[in-house]
């Protein structure tokens, strides 16, 4: 199913869904299972530990930002694919960043987790069928379908790529 096709565009994770083009939801996780060209990702090993400003996360936790959300955001997609209509609520992002230790991870490490889950996601959402996809939850006080939690984990990706090219890059120089 296409981005065109999620029943309703939730707020606040409306964000993340436009950053993705119009075409299946399957083909796109497929498409975005890297952050980058092999030189982009040199580049993010030259960065992996240097923030852009005092205080802002490095590019590895920024990295390891997006996977956790992806693993967050695919729970909310698995909860609500099998009808579960718990009320699902928000999460801490800089809690998970402080807490997540990336300076003792290698780039290429934490770029093979992000692979790793990415693949799992896109076996996960393979596996359902359109009623599935089109079933909604309420998540960070949004109602939200499976399908646009599936566009949210390559927005969000894109999103934060972004963040890296246009503030970290210059680090590099």
């Amino acid at each position: 199913m296409k981005k065109s096709q999620i029943p309703v565009m939730p707020q606040f994770f409306d964000r993340y869904i436009n950053q993705v083009e119009d075409i299946d939801l399957i083909e796109v996780l497929e498409k975005c299972t890297d952050f980058g060209s092999k030189d982009e990702l040199d580049t993010f090993q030259k960065l992996g530990d240097q923030r852009y400003a005092p205080g802002k996360w490095t590019v590895k936790e920024v990295i390891q930002h997006v996977i956790d959300n992806e693993r967050i955001q695919a729970y909310r997609a698995l909860r609500f694919a099998r009808n579960d209509k718990t009320i699902l609520p928000g999460y801490e992002e800089n809690l998970l960043a402080d807490n997540a230790k990336t300076v003792h991870r290698p780039m290429d490490e934490i770029l093979e987790e992000f692979r790793l889950v990415r693949k799992s996601n896109i076996l996960f959402f393979k596996s359902l069928n359109e009623e599935e996809l089109l079933r909604t939850g309420i998540t960070f006080n949004t109602e939200i379908s499976v399908l646009a939690l599936g566009f949210v984990l390559v927005g969000h990706q894109i999103h934060h790529y972004n963040v890296i090219k246009e503030r970290y890059w210059r680090l590099t120089i």
